[in-house]
């Protein structure tokens, strides 16, 4: 065999394993994501009553993290102090995402539109720096209606394609309705990578990402201070928690005058992200509000 045709013989042997390895990361994601169930979210509700009521986040909330081969996912579980009914009708609604996902710094862009007849939101993601749109990732996510039922509904958004080498990015969110008409929440975050994003990301993780950590403890040093999680479900904790907080401060600010909730929305969001500075603290609240701003604004133009 010539020295052209052998080389060709390896690239397309790594071209095929480089195909299994991302059906493996689509169907091992496949596997690890779905949603409880009214029934099963009302099980994990009683079974997290001891987590919910003691921890250290200072709300009812409780975070899980999980890593494979080349997925990562985060779950919240919290108790909305929201009644049950305005949570359905804010968060079932396609036309309110792009108000709640701009909050979160990376967020850059968002725009909702219909192609083929499915409901899609484009959004476009960067730095937590302000950037021009043309230096920033587009994320395509297509919205999927759920289950809606007068106690119970969910949602759920897919990308199957994102920056860096990663896919099957998914949002996925169900809550059910408690006696008081408080609202439970489940909120469930997911990625997958391949070689190039894991190879991205490690270079992250040795650099700028070196000393970030997430919620998770993982022991106690000799100081009695906790030590969190690192790596990559560090950072899926950390992003999981903003989307989180990005839903509760968009229905906090419902209870404000229209012309005032965008600002609200702003304020709330960046308040609660500084109640856990060791993991969200990433920008001063004057720069923040700033590049919200321009980039809420951006958002009421169409993408070029």
């Amino acid at each position: 065999m010539s020295r052209h045709h052998l080389a060709r013989a390896i690239w397309r042997t790594i071209a095929l394993c480089l195909t299994l390895v991302a059906a493996s990361a689509a169907s091992a994601a496949d596997n690890n994501l779905s949603l409880d169930g009214a029934a099963g979210l009302r099980t994990r509700y009683a079974q997290l009553q001891p987590q919910l009521q003691d921890n250290a986040f200072g709300r009812p909330l409780h975070l899980d993290s999980s890593e494979g081969s080349s997925t990562v996912k985060g779950d919240i579980y919290a108790v909305l102090e929201h009644p049950f009914t305005q949570v359905r009708e804010a968060l079932a609604s396609p036309a309110n995402w792009c108000d709640i996902l701009i909050l979160h710094l990376n967020t850059k862009y968002c725009s909702l539109s219909s192609q083929n007849g499915k409901t899609m939101l484009r959004m476009h993601v960067g730095k937590k720096t302000p950037q021009e749109l043309r230096d920033t990732y587009r994320v395509d996510f297509v919205y999927a209606g759920g289950t809606a039922a007068a106690d119970y509904f969910s949602s759920s958004m897919r990308a199957d394609k994102g920056p860096l080498d990663t896919s099957d990015y998914r949002i996925q969110i169900e809550a059910v309705q408690l006696p008081d008409n408080r609202a439970f929440l489940h909120l469930s975050y997911s990625y997958a990578y391949g070689m190039a994003g894991k190879l991205a990301l490690r270079a992250y993780l040795a650099t700028v990402g070196r000393d970030k950590v997430g919620f998770t403890v993982t022991g106690q040093g000799s100081d009695g201070k906790p030590h969190y999680v690192t790596g990559s479900r560090a950072s899926v904790e950390r992003n999981t928690m903003r989307y989180y907080l990005a839903i509760d401060a968009y229905l906090a600010s419902l209870s404000q005058p229209a012309a005032q909730r965008q600002e609200k929305r702003l304020d709330t969001w960046y308040a609660t992200t500084e109640q856990y500075r060791t993991q969200l603290n990433e920008v001063d609240r004057n720069a923040y509000l700033a590049m919200k701003r321009d980039e809420v604004a951006r958002q009421q133009l169409p993408a070029d």
